[in-house]
C-alpha cells in the first residue's frame, strides 16, 4: 500500500490501523496514557483495540460485522421458510428490525422472496424476535472477540476502561441493542459514538494533523 502510494505521487505516507483512526473519530484522547477501548465494527471486519499513548496495547480484528450479519439473516430464512432473500432485502430487515438484544416492542415486516420448492415469489412477515435469533451466531461471535481482547488487557488500562467505557464505531454498532447486549455480558458502559459510521474516516483527517507530533502512530 505505502508502494503504490508513493508510486502515486506521494511525498510522504503515513500507516494507521482502523481502531486507532476510528478513536480518534470518536473523539478520544489517544495520546494519553490511559487506557481507551474501541469496537469497530464494519462491513467485513470487526476491529476491537485497546489504545495507549497512541498505540494499540491488545488488539484483535474478526471477519464477523455487518455483511456477517446480513448473511446470517439469509439463511435463516433460507432455513426456516424455505425462501430465498437478497442481502438488500436482508440488510433492510437488519436496519429496521434487526436486534441484538429484545426490544421493548416487537417489530414486524414484510418481505417478497422466491420459494425455493416451488420456484414461486413468496411473501413473509418476519419479526424482531426472529430477527434476534438470526443474528445469534454473529453477535456471539462479537461479545467473544471483545471478550478475549478483555482477557489480555493489562489491569492498569483495564482499571481505565471499567471507569470510561468503552467506544463502539463503525455502522455495525448501529445494530439496536447491540451496545446493550455487551455492556450486560462484560459489565462495562458500551457507548456509540456520535456519527458512527464516518468514526474511521474522521479519524482518518484529524489524524493528519497530530502524525509529526506523534509519530507513533504511523504503524
Amino acid at each position: 500500500v505505502e508502494d503504490a502510494c508513493r508510486h502515486a505521487g506521494a511525498k510522504e505516507v503515513y500507516l494507521i490501523r482502523e481502531p486507532v483512526a476510528a478513536a480518534i473519530g470518536a473523539g478520544i484522547d489517544i495520546t494519553q496514557a490511559s487506557g481507551s477501548m474501541v469496537v469497530d465494527i464494519g462491513g467485513g471486519t470487526t476491529d476491537i483495540a485497546v489504545i495507549s499513548l497512541c498505540q494499540p496495547v491488545v488488539d484483535s480484528s474478526i471477519k464477523v460485522a455487518g455483511d456477517k450479519f446480513d448473511d446470517a439473516i439469509v439463511k435463516y430464512v433460507r432455513r426456516k421458510y424455505n425462501v430465498l432473500i437478497g442481502e438488500q432485502t436482508a440488510e433492510e430487515l437488519k436496519i429496521n428490525i434487526g436486534c441484538a438484544y429484545p426490544r421493548e416492542e416487537e417489530l414486524t415486516m414484510e418481505v417478497r422472496g422466491r420459494n425455493l420448492i416451488t420456484g414461486m415469489p413468496a411473501t413473509l412477515a418476519l419479526n424482531s424476535t426472529e430477527m434476534l435469533e438470526a443474528l445469534e451466531e454473529p453477535v456471539s461471535q462479537t461479545f467473544e472477540a471483545v471478550h478475549s481482547v478483555l482477557e489480555r488487557t493489562p489491569p492498569e488500562l483495564m482499571a481505565d476502561i471499567s471507569q470510561r467505557g468503552l467506544v463502539m464505531t463503525g455502522g455495525g454498532a448501529l445494530l439496536y441493542g447491540l451496545d446493550q447486549m455487551l455492556a450486560a455480558k462484560i459489565g462495562i458502559e458500551v457507548l456509540v459514538a456520535e456519527d458512527a459510521e464516518s468514526c474511521v474516516a474522521i479519524g482518518t483527517g484529524l489524524a493528519l494533523g497530530i502524525m509529526e507530533k506523534f509519530s507513533d502512530l504511523a504503524d
